[in-house]
């Protein structure tokens, strides 16, 4: 690992491609972005899989560029909010949402769900996620090897999703299954038919659920909220199935991802456990640096839309541009001792991964109860997990994935 790590630092800055799958498998990613911070923090690659893009690294960069959608666009028709181009990635079959328009059009489509997620209606749930989340970690075995993920990460994720859509609790793993689906690179490099073939499946069965609820009274369900906010006239098959997709994927990474990084983070930093043990109250703060270390969102991109200065280079009408969340969570301009987990970091919660401006995840304040209420219930057990074997991680460069954690409880 540290000669994979001493190649990065002396690889030629202009051959570097930090969206390359491998750096995410084998951690190298923050190694480089430490380097393009320091030396590039704006950086134009020329040739990799997904075409030339520049890489933006650092907080500050980052912020200014999301305070200024005029400029930087997130339009679908442009190429959309990943490095991967949504024409390319959506094989022909385009899936609008709000997250890949600008304002005023994206103000007025998000305004559709927001309503799920206000205090009111967040509060609501708590009292249910707290309820599965007790229940799941009753059933974990002890003194026996599991993977967090599949067993922890993923139930409570999916339990979840199924709740907000009011969806048949008997085939809730089918979010999962899409979910994974619409973000998977490798599928859209390897398998493009069988990816469209799951995200047909989804329209279809949305459909019918769309169908039903448009017959009945309003109900709490995200899904019924939409149906029966004053937007619906306007929105069609394309743009409701878009939002499908936007809600299930918000959903299933963010929450699933930093599920996942709780057992690395104190396993690497044991003391920052102990300390949560001993004062819960630092319990919210904790949650979001678990959000801010691992960073389930590695990216965002935007699209320029008129020839730019930023940082004294010429950004031309067009161009792909990537802000690293994954960089700009570890700028140690910002954050102390940034690649260390800190329970207690006092500026935790002013990370990137949810985010900034008009694009701040909707359902922010859901994934942060949900990891809230998984550290408590753990603190209550006083629950120690230790890892039995390195994490696997992801190739992907988009979602910022964890794919296996094993573990055996020692303690609860």
């Amino acid at each position: 690992m540290a000669t994979l790590i001493l190649d990065a630092l002396q690889e030629n800055l202009s051959n570097i491609d930090p969206s390359l799958g491998e750096y995410f498998v084998d951690g190298r990613i923050h190694a480089i972005m430490k380097r393009l911070r320091h030396e590039a923090p704006v950086h134009h690659c020329k040739d990799s899989p997904y075409g030339p893009y520049w890489s933006i690294t650092t907080h500050r960069d980052i912020i200014e560029i999301e305070a200024l959608p005029k400029i930087f666009s997130s339009e679908a028709e442009l190429g959309g909010i990943s490095i991967v181009d949504v024409s390319a990635a959506s094989g022909g079959r385009e899936m609008d949402s709000f997250i890949t328009m600008d304002p005023p059009r994206h103000t007025a489509k998000r305004r559709t769900v927001a309503p799920a997620f206000t205090p009111t209606e967040i509060g609501r749930l708590s009292d249910d996620i707290r309820k599965r989340t007790s229940a799941l970690l009753d059933r974990l075995p002890r003194d026996e090897e599991f993977n967090w993920v599949k067993r922890v990460s993923v139930d409570l994720t999916t339990d979840m999703l199924a709740t907000l859509f009011d969806y048949p609790w008997e085939e809730r793993h089918k979010l999962i299954i899409w979910s994974d689906a619409i973000t998977s690179f490798e599928m859209m490099e390897n398998e493009p038919e069988k990816r469209m073939g799951l995200v047909f499946e989804m329209a279809t069965e949305f459909h019918k659920l769309w169908d039903q609820r448009t017959k009945a009274e309003r109900a709490p369900d995200l899904l019924s909220m939409m149906i029966h906010s004053d937007a619906l006239g306007k929105m069609d098959a394309k743009e409701f199935l878009g939002n499908m997709a936007l809600l299930i994927v918000g959903g299933n990474d963010t929450t699933r991802n930093s599920m996942s990084a709780i057992i690395p983070a104190f396993n690497q930093f044991p003391d920052e456990w102990d300390r949560v043990m001993a004062d819960e109250s630092l319990i919210p703060n904790a949650a979001s640096e678990i959000i801010r270390w691992q960073t389930p969102v590695a990216h965002m991109r935007r699209t320029v839309t008129e020839d730019t200065e930023f940082r004294g280079h010429q950004l031309r009408t067009g161009d792909k541009v990537v802000l690293w969340y994954i960089s700009a969570n570890r700028d140690e301009a910002l954050f102390s001792n940034a690649e260390c987990f800190i329970a207690g970091r006092e500026n935790a919660r002013r990370h990137l991964s949810f985010g900034y401006g008009v694009h701040r995840c909707v359902g922010a304040r859901l994934a942060e109860l949900q990891i809230q209420i998984l550290l408590q219930e753990m603190a209550k057990r006083k629950m120690r997990v230790e890892m039995t074997a390195d994490i696997v991680r992801s190739d992907n460069s988009f979602v910022h994935g964890i794919l296996d954690v094993p573990v055996r409880i020692v303690s609860a």
